[in-house]
């Protein structure tokens, strides 16, 4: 017949676990008066420590409690272009370099400025046209918004067009502008060069605002959302961490690195962020408030993760639990705590060795199981 949970199974001294006697009495090694150790306790590994042991071996304890954990996702960063700042140089119709006045590739401009002057053989036939089609007797308003239209399609704006009026006279050489202030990122044309229609001479890039792209781990990935909190920070300029946030998550994985990139939209008014530069990214991932443990009250027992809950009455119970997210000395507790339980936080060790003599198998055994 099986022995109820609450049967004596030995006596023990608090100080001493190796003593085992079947009757009550003192420790045969310091005196002190024994303890009964019922068969459940013995079962699930269960010991009594008093307050002075605990003292003498450095055992504290800490409640299982709620806190907010923030994650710090941290990975490589390059500086780019932001992409919505560029503008590009196209040209509508084929023509002569004449005056190049931009000839640097990083050469920095302003919107509006003359970057080089073009002679065109059918831009100079279409403002004569236009000037024909004004100066018709009588005016022909269909010819004149034909001719003004064409000359718009070629790349005049109005105010050239104005000037073109005013004068009357085409200008063999047109002045081509910059249409935004920035850097020269891109320069395909030379003094003289012959350009046709639909070439590409400049790439213009402004950096008052730069894009970083972090290459996050895919194990990661899954914690990253549009709007966290990011930091950047140069490693080879001093104080230069600031603050965005993830505006954009790549849709696509590296298939070699196993990284997906993200992206963080950062301010740049010092122009300390370059194109090319390496950069440090933290992403702040907040995972809200979870139910957690210090992670220094944790066994690992091959795939177990056991910790001893205190009981009460000077007694400490192994318990199994499962554990999810480690962050800054907290574990995440999956399952078997709840909020209010004590548990070991220091001196656990010397527990476990105690609970492991006291044969609590189930918790020490080797498992073929994998978690």
């Amino acid at each position: 017949m099986p022995a109820a949970s609450g049967e004596i199974a030995h006596y023990t001294c608090a100080m001493h676990p190796s003593v085992k006697q079947a009757t009550p009495g003192a420790c045969p090694i310091c005196g002190m008066d024994l303890v009964p150790v019922t068969r459940d306790e013995v079962a699930s590994g269960t010991l009594f420590v008093d307050s002075i042991r605990r003292q003498q071996i450095g055992v504290k304890t800490a409640p299982v409690e709620r806190r907010r954990l923030v994650r710090s996702v941290r990975a490589a960063g390059t500086v780019t272009w932001d992409e919505t700042q560029l503008h590009d140089v196209n040209l509508r119709m084929t023509g002569w370099v004449q005056g190049l006045r931009v000839d640097e590739t990083g050469q920095q401009v302003r919107r509006g400025q003359t970057l080089f002057g073009l002679y065109s053989p059918e831009l100079y036939a279409a403002q004569g046209e236009h000037l024909s089609a004004l100066a018709r007797k009588g005016g022909v308003p269909s010819l004149i918004r034909a001719s003004h239209r064409r000359l718009g399609l070629l790349g005049l704006d109005d105010k050239q067009i104005a000037t073109l009026e005013k004068q009357d006279a085409p200008q063999e050489v047109l002045a081509i502008r910059s249409p935004a202030s920035g850097y020269i990122v891109e320069k395909n044309v030379v003094e003289g060069a012959q350009v046709t229609a639909g070439t590409r001479v400049y790439r213009i890039g402004a950096l008052d605002t730069v894009w970083v792209d972090a290459s996050v781990y895919e194990s990661d990935l899954p914690h990253i959302r549009v709007g966290q909190t990011a930091t950047v920070a140069l490693p080879n300029v001093p104080r230069s961490a600031r603050t965005g946030r993830v505006d954009f998550i790549h849709p696509q994985l590296d298939r070699e690195t196993r990284t997906g990139r993200v992206r963080v939209a950062l301010s740049n008014p010092d122009l300390a962020m370059k194109p090319g530069m390496f950069a440090d990214v933290t992403i702040a991932v907040d995972l809200g408030e979870r139910v957690v443990i210090p992670d220094s009250a944790v066994v690992y027992t091959g795939p177990r993760r056991l910790v001893f809950v205190d009981i009460g009455e000077g007694r400490l119970r192994p318990k199994i639990i499962e554990v999810g997210a480690h962050i800054d000395g907290w574990y995440e507790v999956l399952e078997g705590l709840e909020v209010g339980d004590v548990v070991v936080s220091s001196g656990n060790f010397l527990i476990a060795a105690e609970s492991r003599i006291r044969s609590a198998t189930q918790y020490w055994e080797a498992t073929d199981e994998a978690e």
